[in-house]
């Protein structure tokens, strides 16, 4: 066979492009496999198209690879195409090539636009996902909170602004059962760089202050509600403002509130 006449036919283009039938098809799949040169061919031929994909996605498309392709002679005597029909045939394969090959990269990059948005959507539902699990968890353990300080053994004592700041107010909520103290400090305001709350027990003929801890991490805190260990005898409650780290007796200056507890 002539090798380079049947190349010149411009059947590989049709081959390209799709156009020809099973059998066209498998034949020169054989003729590839034999002749190095048709191989060579049908590969610049798909090369060239996929030059002009990209360039057409790029917006400056150069045909100048078709234009070596389709300006090569053709000798339409080697395989039953002729004239007119011939080059109409090739003309419209090299048409369906390029749209075959613009087509492509168009889906290529939709696909991959199509992608992103995807993997933006799942990662915004993972976020909410988590905002929704973090809100669960607050409910919850604020409904443990509620529930730990509607127990019938607490007893609530509410404590009173004071000199230091007569606006301040706070509750106790003491389980003397468990021996535990929850004071709700939200009525407390933000205390001073370097300075922090503590709490005290008081036992009041003869004024007597037992430390029940600091109101650590104010600024901070969620909810306000601190809870503190108390196995002692309290008939009064009392909080004052101290130097961080707190102090081993209560600085009376600066009793920010002061509540006694209902006999």
């Amino acid at each position: 066979m002539d090798v380079k006449k049947y190349i010149a036919s411009g059947i590989l283009e049709l081959y390209v492009a799709g156009t020809l039938s099973e059998e066209e098809n498998a034949q020169i799949h054989g003729y590839a496999k034999e002749y190095p040169e048709i191989q060579r061919e049908i590969e610049a031929i798909e090369a060239a198209i996929l030059a002009l994909g990209e360039a057409s996605y790029s917006g400056t498309p150069d045909f100048s690879s078709l234009k070596e392709h389709l300006e090569r002679p053709k000798n339409p005597k080697v395989i039953s195409l002729s004239g007119n029909w011939a080059k109409w045939k090739v003309y419209s394969g090299w048409a369906a090539a390029a749209v075959f090959a613009i087509g492509f990269f168009w889906s290529y990059i939709e696909n991959g636009r199509l992608q992103s948005k995807m993997d933006f959507v799942n990662q915004e539902n993972q976020v909410m996902e988590q905002q929704i699990l973090e809100a669960r968890n607050a409910v919850s353990d604020t409904e443990k909170l509620l529930n730990t300080l509607r127990n019938k053994d607490i007893n609530v004592v509410s404590l009173d602004g004071q000199e230091a700041s007569p606006n301040a107010y706070a509750k106790a909520y003491w389980n003397k059962k468990e021996q535990k103290v929850f004071i709700d400090a939200l009525g407390l305001p933000e205390p001073p760089k370097g300075m922090v709350y503590q709490v005290w027990s008081l036992k009041l003929n003869p004024l007597t202050p037992t430390n029940l801890g600091l109101l650590k991490d104010f600024s901070t805190h969620e909810n306000k509600v601190f809870t503190l260990l108390n196995p002692n005898e309290s008939e009064a409650f009392g909080i004052t403002l101290e130097p961080e780290g707190g102090s081993e007796s209560p600085t009376l200056e600066r009793l920010y509130t002061l509540g006694a507890i209902a006999s």
